[in-house]
């Protein structure tokens, strides 16, 4: 047995000194792991604001964390999931804007505090960062305000797990502020609800008010991604 087995890795490696992926006398060797992804963070601290706090960050696989609370709360990123095309969105206006790589995104004029934004692009040892209160940027808008998003769409999800959990009877008040985000297209990834949906739907603790709305609402969701 140990001798076919011999004859078989010196068959593979005779092969691979062929096609010139081994040198003679080499030992066979693995692919070598990829590099490390890129990853794109959103910060916005607004004091004095609810949330106070907000953090996404999101690699060029679409997994992410995201923390979302008031400054004095203790860190509580979760993680999310992201789909491919919102990920490349995200790091095309990334590189539009040279991954924040010596940028000026500030407008430099008199205007209230909005709370201070921050872009950072990490990848390895490459780091780059860039902060603004305000910007008339439109690459820099379209990426603050899908950041911004999934903040909210994060934050409505949140609130509706809370609240199946202890407010049942708060449940379809949170529903109809999902609702109006949704109509208004400020979920970008309305599907990432469906789980929570589906699960109040069909949970007869729940009153039959919400159940018919969240089944709905799902509905709604699913329709619109075929």
């Amino acid at each position: 047995m140990k001798s076919s087995l011999r004859h078989r890795v010196s068959i593979g490696l005779a092969l691979l000194i062929l096609l010139g992926i081994a040198a003679p006398g080499s030992a066979p060797t693995f692919a070598k792991e990829p590099a490390n992804g890129a990853t794109i963070t959103f910060r916005k601290v607004f004091k004095s604001s609810y949330p106070e706090f907000v953090e996404i960050k999101v690699s060029d696989s679409g997994a992410g964390m995201c923390d979302i609370r008031q400054l004095n709360d203790d860190a509580n990123p979760q993680p999310i999931s992201i789909d491919g095309p919102l990920v490349q969105r995200i790091f095309d206006l990334a590189g539009k804007l040279h991954n924040f790589d010596g940028i000026d995104l500030e407008m430099h004029r008199r205007i209230a505090n909005l709370g201070e934004k921050t872009f950072r692009y990490d990848r390895g040892s490459e780091t780059h960062a860039v902060s603004f209160n305000y910007t008339l940027d439109r690459s820099a808008e379209e990426l603050l305000g899908i950041f911004e998003d999934l903040a909210r769409e994060q934050t409505d999800l949140s609130d509706l797990k809370r609240t199946m959990r202890y407010d049942r009877l708060g449940v379809n008040d949170v529903l109809i502020r999902i609702e109006q985000d949704y109509d208004k297209k400020l979920l970008p990834e309305p599907q990432q609800l469906l789980p929570a949906l589906d699960q109040l739907a069909a949970d007869t603790h729940y009153i039959d008010i919400a159940r018919e709305r969240a089944r709905t609402l799902a509905a709604r969701i699913r329709a619109a991604g075929h």
